[in-house]
């Protein structure tokens, strides 16, 4: 196996293992954007309810969540290319099963399959990527992969809107496939290499186990807090993360280097702000999918076509705040961001069935702009405090850190549709119950942004 700190190569393969990192950070933000125009077509299409719409998003989540840190760790172990190529593998034909689909319980077994897939992408695209450049271009390197993922969300919602109104909400899947094999064949085709920098450490599998289980236990708990069985489930997943925490202290070869929260300052209060960050954004699109639909009554085309604001911003900034982040302190850029963020949402709490689509816009790309000048600093900040053999475990906790963000997102939207909307398919009598819905979910989501800027600031001292 060859290692990252050792290897020689060429500038040609090293722009290849960037194709291969922008095309695997495009295709799931690419998928996720173009479901969310897609969920009132496939909710009217197998009957789903509200919180079972919610949890066609969900699922992918938490099966990405679940698996991204012991992935993450194997890798770093057995080879990141071998895992990214199986990633694409286990992703495309993901796809085709969701394609597929006759109901429900089917689409979200392929959603969680996608989420194995993806978690195997997650934890290694990133690493591989920044295994081949110098430290110098970390942060440019970082701002065009960042660029591809919005990109991805920039194209999600005009293309799904595109496909689902003109042959169905099967085709957002469907499209996913040539994508994925397309990805596969040229990261086998051009990179020849291998990167593996822990071989010889063993994977601690129990404690992968304990992991998983409780995370599914704390965020499916979470999603049903107003029940005493969610309450239950959210206890016991708290219980046993404290008690993955005690083995990982104990365990020789653990698959959560805890040192790196709690020894290195930088890169733990880079994962807080992620984590907060991601909690306040992920759910906006698709709150701002459901409202342009249900409550402007507008098209899943047009819908996309107003959603693709946002990320196009965001791929317009995102360049530039990673450029930024090499020549700044990257968390005041992220703090900035933040701000914008925080902004952003206070502006859509004021969204009602008459504002016009000109400020609906506004509000997009005030986000962009926040969500664009955070993104790219903080991973820099925090790829740039660890060393080159913890790039696989090091990607795969700020994977999960977004990805459990995104989740706590759509667990506290879950939430708020249980008690205000109650487990009924929306129809036009809930239409007015979900705008409030949406609008409290907007102002919680501005109060987490706006106490996030602390996590940015303060890791200042250090950097």
């Amino acid at each position: 196996m060859n290692s990252p700190l050792t290897i020689s190569i060429s500038k040609s393969e090293q722009r290849a293992i960037l194709v291969v990192g922008c095309l695997t950070s495009f295709l799931t933000p690419f998928l996720s954007a173009a479901l969310n125009v897609a969920l009132p077509a496939i909710g009217a299409d197998l009957g789903i309810d509200a919180i079972m719409l919610n949890w066609v998003a969900t699922s992918f989540l938490l099966s990405a969540a679940v698996f991204l840190v012991p992935f993450g760790k194997a890798a770093d172990i057995y080879g990141r290319k071998r895992f990214l190529a199986g990633g694409l593998v286990i992703y495309t034909l993901a796809s085709l099963v969701a394609a597929l689909a006759q109901n429900a319980v089917i689409l979200i077994l392929g959603r969680v399959l996608q989420g194995v897939g993806s978690a195997l992408m997650f934890a290694t695209g990133m690493a591989l990527v920044l295994s081949v450049f110098p430290p110098k271009e970390r942060g440019k390197v970082l701002g065009i992969t960042v660029t591809a993922v919005y990109l991805g969300l920039s194209l999600g919602p005009f293309i799904g809107g595109l496909l689902t109104g003109l042959l169905g909400w099967r085709s957002v899947f469907w499209i996913n496939i040539p994508l994925g094999t397309g990805a596969l064949l040229y990261l086998l085709l051009k990179v020849k290499g291998e990167w593996s920098t822990a071989v010889g450490e063993k994977l601690d599998v129990a404690g992968s186990v304990v992991y998983g289980v409780s995370l599914t236990a704390l965020m499916f708990g979470f999603s049903r807090l107003n029940g005493s069985f969610g309450i239950a489930a959210f206890v016991g997943g708290g219980v046993g993360l404290l008690f993955f925490i005690r083995m990982q202290i104990k365990s020789e070869h653990p698959v959560l280097s805890l040192g790196l929260f709690f020894q290195n300052r930088v890169f733990g209060f880079s994962m807080v702000a992620a984590l907060v960050n991601y909690s306040a954004t992920f759910s906006v699109g698709f709150l701002m999918s459901l409202y342009l639909q249900y409550n402007k009554g507008l098209s899943p085309t047009i819908s996309g076509f107003v959603m693709v604001s946002q990320p196009l911003i965001m791929a317009a900034f995102s360049p530039m705040a990673g450029r930024m982040s090499d020549k700044i302190i990257p968390g005041r850029v992220a703090a900035v961001g933040m701000a914008f963020t925080g902004f952003g949402l206070v502006m859509s709490v004021f969204l009602r069935e008459q504002t016009s689509l000109i400020y609906v816009i506004a509000c997009l790309v005030v986000q962009g702009i926040g969500f664009a000048l955070f993104s790219s600093p903080n991973a820099n900040a925090a790829m740039g405090s660890v060393e080159k053999r913890s790039y696989g475990v090091a990607s795969g906790i700020l994977g999960t850190t977004r990805l459990l963000g995104q989740m706590f997102s759509m667990g506290m939207v879950m939430m708020i549709f249980s008690m205000l909307i109650g487990k009924v398919s929306i129809g036009p009598e809930q239409f007015p119950m979900f705008l409030k819905s949406a609008q409290l979910s907007f102002g919680i989501f501005a109060v987490l942004c706006f106490l996030g800027i602390f996590a940015s600031l303060v890791r200042n001292k250090e950097e």
